[in-house]
């Protein structure tokens, strides 16, 4: 196993998110990268520990499955064994736990329970996966609620000693949540073929990938109004701006989708993954 094969394992884009996520909410928190780095450097372990954990935990028991939908993931490529990605999965989820319990026990308990609910999401019997709407959930109480609201909480308790968040907390919870609600069903549109085979309820297959598409864009774009609104609210012109311009952005690159085409769904999900990063950085804006 080489470092390629673990970055991929890991899945990137998931890693990303999670980093940049932390960080803005690190600082949002009004945490100082030189002061308080330890806090920042030990949350992100802890977290990145438990991402890999629950991605990984994914790949291990859908092997058959992403041998039709990710046949380039290392597992089903062959490139990874079983075994060795078990251990990485155990090794990840003990650390994630150790680097939490070393920290606060608000961010063990933090990580604990994202840990079970991403055990829930994957493993049978109760595999939230296999139907849309309980993977929906699962997926936007970990990303929207439990990263924000919980994280943010847990910067507050070590760096000011109270858990207050800051109010520009909640506008961004409400936009991560409704992009959360549209990756869970946009990541199933290019995994339609396997979903069908296995017997997935997924979203996609149930009410068709057109529905799946706008409906996810329709979240997302209600998301970025009430974020738009918000920042007019609050006097934050180049928060709204940066969000007006995501906005539209997004309509665009809607209309470049081509459902017909696995390519195209593929570039269209790797790219709206840019969108969730590109939000998360906007909100710093206010710390101006």
């Amino acid at each position: 196993m080489n470092l390629i094969t673990l970055w991929k394992f890991s899945r990137p884009h998931t890693i990303i998110g999670s980093v940049v996520s932390i960080v803005v909410l690190f600082l949002l928190q009004g945490g100082n990268m030189a002061a308080d780095f330890s806090i920042l450097a030990i949350t992100l372990i802890s977290a990145l520990g438990c991402n890999v954990c629950i991605t990984g935990l994914n790949q291990v028991v859908d092997v058959e499955l992403d041998k039709i939908n990710k046949p380039e993931l290392p597992i089903a490529a062959g490139k990874l064994d079983k075994g060795t990605a078990k251990i990485i999965v155990v090794v990840s989820g003990i650390l994630a736990l150790a680097a939490a319990a070393i920290l606060h026990w608000f961010l063990l308990l933090l990580i604990a329970v994202i840990l079970i609910l991403g055990i829930a999401y994957s493993v049978p019997p109760i595999q939230l996966k296999q139907h849309h709407l309980p993977a929906a959930l699962a997926i936007t109480i970990v990303r929207g609620v439990l990263v924000n609201i919980g994280m943010a909480m847990h910067f507050a308790g070590m760096l000011q000693g109270n858990f207050q968040i800051q109010p520009v907390i909640y506008p961004l919870t409400i936009f991560i949540s409704a992009f959360s609600l549209a990756i869970a069903w946009y990541k199933d549109l290019p995994d339609r073929a396997g979903d069908a085979h296995f017997g997935y309820r997924t979203f996609p297959i149930l009410y068709s990938p057109k529905t799946a598409l706008y409906a996810g864009a329709g979240f997302v774009m209600a998301a970025y109004g009430c974020c738009i609104y918000w920042s007019y609210q609050q006097a934050e012109p180049l928060l709204m701006y940066s969000l007006i311009i995501l906005s539209v952005l997004f309509l665009l690159h809607l209309r470049t989708v081509r459902l017909d085409e696995q390519k195209s769904i593929r570039k269209f999900y790797q790219l709206f993954w840019v969108f969730f990063f590109a939000t998360y950085l906007s909100f710093l804006w206010v710390l101006n």
